[in-house]
């Protein structure tokens, strides 16, 4: 699994006041535990920086670059600031996240990440569209993105195309056809595209004690169908033991069996079903409850694992 270590972000009050101070040995801790927790790139969602943009991303690459040399993923709205961290850039071929079927950002993005030589993250959402079905994601990477990119000579080997994670939490209906849309994209060009998803997304606005677990039931779903990368917490231990299990097809305990029943069985198009657990253990009934909000079976509330 390509992991892009997800945790600076704008949205943590400790990266926001350590951005605010300039501290640079923050973030550089802050890169290194992901790194050695297996991160493969770090993602760097600064926020749109309006103001101080031409600052802050500039020193962000030097600060992060003096530590590490693997690639940094740029994460904001801001092009002019990902102009002038790109332009610091001297290590490995960054990432920029992202682009949409939003005809402006369209039209700029993908240039962007030509001049530069970036991979690029295309969501397959259109403007202040979010797409229901499998169907209508695939559609937008095929007759949207993916045009876009052979219009302008963009190497589809650097394109990466996000599906949309969505949360459980008043999205469930989203959760399924993230799987089928997976499944399909994994076929619609040869060689195959690359996919990637933000994996926190499906538990935002989840009662905190619960996200762990949805992550990782859905990473073993995701995994099914052929994820192979994800903007993910690198230091949620029991993420990467799933994603472990699921690689070295580790069988020697019970909950690992489990998750690669789950696993296997989504990759097989087969039902999940109770008989799959032993649901007198707690935990075995606990990933089965939330295999059925994942599969939009059993109604979300936050008190699901109670129900």
């Amino acid at each position: 699994m390509y992991i892009i270590g997800e945790n600076i972000h704008i949205i943590s009050t400790k990266v926001k006041d350590a951005l605010a101070a300039k501290d640079a040995k923050f973030f550089q801790d802050l890169a290194m535990q992901q790194v050695n927790a297996g991160a493969k790139a770090l993602d760097l969602n600064l926020g749109p920086r309006k103001k101080d943009w031409a600052e802050v991303f500039p020193w962000m690459v030097e600060t992060i670059e003096a530590v590490t040399d693997i690639p940094l993923c740029f994460d904001s709205t801001n092009l002019n600031g990902i102009r002038a961290g790109l332009e610091k850039v001297t290590k490995a071929q960054p990432i920029i996240n992202s682009t949409s079927a939003d005809p402006e950002r369209l039209e700029k993005v993908p240039l962007l990440a030509k001049e530069f030589n970036t991979q690029l993250m295309a969501l397959t959402m259109g403007k202040g569209m979010i797409p229901v079905t499998a169907d209508e994601r695939v559609t937008i990477a095929m007759e949207t993105l993916i045009p876009r990119m052979q219009e302008i000579d963009f190497p589809i080997t650097d394109l990466i195309i996000d599906p949309l994670s969505l949360t459980v939490s008043g999205c469930q209906e989203y959760c399924p056809e993230l799987i089928e849309a997976i499944r399909t994209l994994k076929y619609i060009w040869d060689p195959p595209l690359k996919i990637s998803i933000g994996m926190s997304n499906v538990s935002n606005a989840v009662p905190e004690e619960n996200r762990p677990l949805i992550n990782q039931v859905y990473c073993a779903m995701l995994m099914g169908v052929g994820l192979e990368m994800m903007i993910a917490d690198p230091l949620d231990k029991g993420l990467i033991e799933t994603i472990r299990v699921i690689e070295e097809r580790e069988d020697s305990s019970a909950i690992g069996k489990v998750y690669l029943t789950i696993h296997d069985k989504v990759a097989n198009m087969e039902e999940i079903t109770a008989n799959d657990f032993d649901l007198s253990n707690p935990e075995q009934s606990a990933i089965w409850k939330t295999v059925q909000i994942l599969m939009n079976q059993v109604i979300y509330a936050d008190s699901y694992l109670e129900q």
